[in-house]
């Protein structure tokens, strides 16, 4: 019997049992689908956090304060390094290689507008964080360094601050005073949204004050959390973290020997670190979505066994007609591969419109790639044969008496 012959014997089997067969096909629509959707998931945050690190610009880094200088293996906040403005200052006033130094020091505080209040970050910066940290403004003007060296009372706001307080546009915030920590502040300018990128840290929901206002007036002290710097290319990175890591170990008398009790990632560090989580996110999700794709081979072969069962008769007809092993093994075979491929191609479509419907109506970040859907249909086609292989195997070697016996 020919190839076409057995596929045609095999649909026609398939196209008698309409309903035991769509749902043996729903087990692999299902595992298809889950992971379409979950590698889609995954590579859209991972596509989200490279967006976001690259649009913050490849030459920028960033200094961190580092290990604990306490003696113990757990050290309190007030034995742990720490950064300060005086360090900032330094860096700016003897690095040859640097474009920028932005200063941050920042608080989770309350920020009330008449009646509405929030809980937001406050960020006390320098006057060039719009320029350090790629931002732009959508309405007003950044505050000044007369602003800052005044410790004047005025803010920035991001869009998503204006929404919590029941602003909308943002822009009609400018002007008006709100109170952070108790405190009144002129709001001076919006910040152009940003957009909160798949779930992580959202810089539309924060405010700038000037940072000698936040030292003096808001949270007190001159620990910052972390110095940004700029160095003028790529090229010159090496050098602007060495020229860094060399002011800073003399600012905190680091003797030689001595492990430097800060650190300097560059956004390639970020990237490759956050790059690699999101990738193993990915995989897991992935891993968890292929176990409904198992689960859905053994229900191809628990049903293609008990369709062995039902049609032993049929099989022992056809062998007395001449039918040889193969042609009965691959008329079986040929069965489970339409089902998980008919599975495959469903799920792949379902998958994709799922993707799609994560983005649209939950907002979040997907990406459908090409090589998901290879990926995931090929396998499906191979649990089919796989699963297939056994009761493909226990009909063909049915003995053709004993099966026209069978009642």
């Amino acid at each position: 019997m020919r190839i076409g012959e057995t596929a045609t014997v095999a649909w026609d089997a398939l196209r008698a049992n309409k309903l035991r067969a769509s749902l043996t096909i729903l087990g692999i629509v299902i595992g298809v689908a889950a992971v379409i959707a979950m590698v889609a998931l995954g590579r859209g945050a991972q596509k989200s956090v490279n967006e976001r690190i690259t649009s913050l610009g490849t030459t920028l880094l960033t200094v961190m304060p580092g290990q604990a200088r306490g003696g113990g293996p757990v050290a309190s906040s007030a034995d742990r390094a720490e950064l300060t403005l005086e360090d900032a200052d330094a860096i700016a006033g003897r690095a040859q290689h640097v474009l920028a130094v932005q200063p941050e020091m920042s608080r989770q505080l309350q920020v009330q507008r008449g009646n509405t209040n929030t809980n937001t970050n406050i960020v006390g910066t320098t006057p060039n964080y719009l320029e350090v940290r790629k931002f732009s403004l959508a309405a007003g003007r950044m505050f000044t360094q007369v602003d800052d060296a005044a410790k004047r009372r005025v803010a920035v706001i991001g869009p998503q601050v204006a929404e919590d307080l029941g602003v909308s546009p943002a822009t009609a915030l400018l002007g008006s005073k709100v109170r952070i920590a108790g405190l009144q502040f002129e709001v001076i300018g919006v910040l152009q949204s940003k957009g909160q990128g798949g779930g992580f840290f959202n810089p539309d929901d924060q405010v700038l004050i000037p940072i000698q206002t936040a030292r003096y007036r808001v949270m007190g002290g001159a620990r910052v959390r972390s110095i940004s710097v700029l160095s003028p290319s790529e090229e010159d990175i090496p050098a602007t973290m060495a020229e860094v890591k060399k002011i800073l170990r003399r600012e905190h008398r680091l003797r030689t020997g001595v492990a430097d009790d800060f650190s300097i990632r560059s956004q390639a560090d970020f990237l490759n670190t956050l790059s690699e989580t999101t990738q193993v996110f990915s995989y897991l999700l992935a891993g968890i979505a292929a176990v409904s794709l198992i689960v859905g081979g053994i229900g191809i072969m628990n049903i293609m066994l008990v369709s062995v069962t039902e049609r032993t008769r049929e099989i022992g007809v056809r062998k007395a007609l001449g039918a040889t092993r193969f042609n009965i093994l691959m008329q079986f075979l040929v069965e489970a591969l339409v089902l998980c491929m008919m599975g495959g191609l469903i799920g792949v479509a379902l998958g994709a419109g799922a993707a799609w419907g994560m983005q649209r109506l939950l907002g979040w970040s997907v990406s459908v790639g090409m090589t998901s859907v290879v990926i995931a249909f090929l396998f499906s086609a191979a649990v089919g044969l796989l699963f297939g292989v056994w009761p493909a195997r226990r009909a063909a070697t049915l003995d053709p008496i004993e099966a026209l016996r069978y009642e």
